[in-house]
């Protein structure tokens, strides 16, 4: 959360910093200045588009903010009471548990998925190192849906700017060839300003998202890791159900935690 606050504080510096240099800017009239909403009204649609984007971006942020969190990943008494079930053997309470629609998480999503494939499928819990893999990484890839939406703004944000100065050089160099004298200078001078408040609000939008989807991206690598230290402990409930169904004939599977570089398959037991 400490690294999720410094770039909001960022973020805010930034805004801010802006909103000052506009409000400082010389404007036609000696006797005013041009306010925020001015320049956003003299960049054109792309600065319309380019101020929409950022509420998004914002919003996206906040919903992260609130998703990714430990307590809503594996919350501590939903974790307690699948172990009770766990140890005592009672699988199918566990994927109950699992399904419930209240009890909707990350870890609920990963084990009620390995529990249902397992006990559907003749080889019972024979399979369940694979079927928590595959749980696993389905789960690593949603959380990292999450994160989609600020990436893909980060990445436009700067080509819609590059639009609005593309038009904005447009019509300067239109205002060259058809116009003269003053009229000629105040056309010139409006079309490259749009041209450049363009740029700067594209990339205004976009370096603060970037910043917050590397910070995100990090997040979700840590807390999937958390969610995989408390599946591995959970795990070891359940090879103790495969080693009754091989009839104490080999040692059962122990419970691995997976490597943080793997990327999306993070867990399993081998």
């Amino acid at each position: 959360m400490k690294i999720l606050r410094a770039a909001a504080v960022v973020a805010a510096v930034g805004l801010l910093a802006a909103a000052a240099a506009a409000q400082d800017a010389p404007a036609a009239n000696a006797a005013t200045s041009k306010s925020i909403l001015d320049y956003i009204h003299d960049g054109g649609i792309v600065s319309y588009v380019l101020v929409v984007l950022s509420f998004v971006a914002v919003t996206l942020v906040i919903r992260n903010m609130i998703l990714l969190r430990a307590k809503v990943m594996a919350p501590p008494e939903l974790v307690s009471r699948l172990d009770v079930l766990l140890r005592d053997g009672d699988m199918n309470g566990a994927l109950v548990l699992c399904t419930d629609r209240g009890n909707d998480c990350s870890i609920t999503r990963v084990f009620g998925s390995a529990l249902a494939r397992c006990l559907k499928s003749p080889f019972g819990f024979l399979e369940f190192r694979s079927a928590l893999e595959e749980a696993g990484q389905k789960e690593m890839e949603r959380l990292y849906r999450y994160n989609d939406g600020i990436g893909i703004i980060a990445a436009v944000g700067p080509m819609l700017g590059l639009l609005g100065t593309v038009f904005g050089m447009i019509g300067a160099f239109a205002t060259i060839s058809e116009l003269e004298g003053a009229a000629r200078s105040h056309q010139l001078a409006m079309f490259m300003s749009i041209a450049l408040i363009a740029t700067a609000e594209g990339l205004i939008v976009a370096i603060p998202c970037t910043v917050a989807f590397a910070i995100f991206r990090r997040r979700i690598d840590t807390l999937f890791g958390d969610v995989a230290d408390i599946t591995e402990d959970l795990a070891g409930r359940v090879a103790q159900e495969g080693t009754a169904e091989r009839g104490g004939d080999r040692p059962a599977p122990r419970a691995a935690r997976p490597d943080a570089a793997a990327g999306p398959r993070r867990v399993g037991v081998s």
